[in-house]
């Protein structure tokens, strides 16, 4: 191998590490089987929703991990893979990657670390049916909010029933 070569594939080991040193997750999918329409179409959504998705050689993307926090990651990184990572939500590639995936009815979840936890197959799909931190602060605020609604509306009703008195 020429020294050119070799320092090509350290920039991309770099950039792969780079992009890893301040990741809350990354998810390691099979994207085989997607028409360019819908790769395109996966990479909007992923972007709109700040995850990074590139499609690295298995062997850089296991140098770049090794010793790493990802580095369980390297006994998935056979055939063809596609890693997404986030820095800012730890369910957002897991998440959009499981709409996608319903979609197409293609590719697959092959592994996943999220928060320095290593997740097979399955785990990153439970991961994906977590709802996203602004559905599930909805969710809760709607429930406190609904008890302090009847509370305000009994007591409004002894009030009026006081001053009808």
């Amino acid at each position: 191998m020429s020294v050119e070569a070799q320092k090509q594939k350290q920039i991309i080991i770099d950039e792969i590490k780079g992009k890893l040193e301040n990741a809350q997750a990354a998810v390691v999918i099979d994207y085989m089987g997607i028409t360019v329409a819908q790769a395109d179409a996966m990479r909007k959504k992923l972007r709109e929703a700040n995850v990074d998705y590139t499609v690295y050689k298995n062997t850089l993307v296991k140098r770049a991990i090794e010793g790493t926090e990802f580095a369980g990651l390297a006994d998935v990184l056979d055939g063809p893979s596609a890693l997404a990572i986030s820095c800012e939500d730890a369910t957002a590639p897991a998440r959009v990657l499981n709409e996608v995936i319903k979609d197409f009815k293609k590719m697959e979840f092959k592994a996943g670390v999220v928060e320095g936890t290593f997740f097979d197959k399955d785990g990153i799909q439970a991961i994906a049916d977590i709802p996203s931190r602004e559905v599930l602060i909805a969710k809760f605020m709607g429930s406190i909010q609904s008890p302090i609604s009847k509370a305000v509306r009994t007591f409004q009703a002894i009030a009026d029933a006081k001053a009808e008195a």
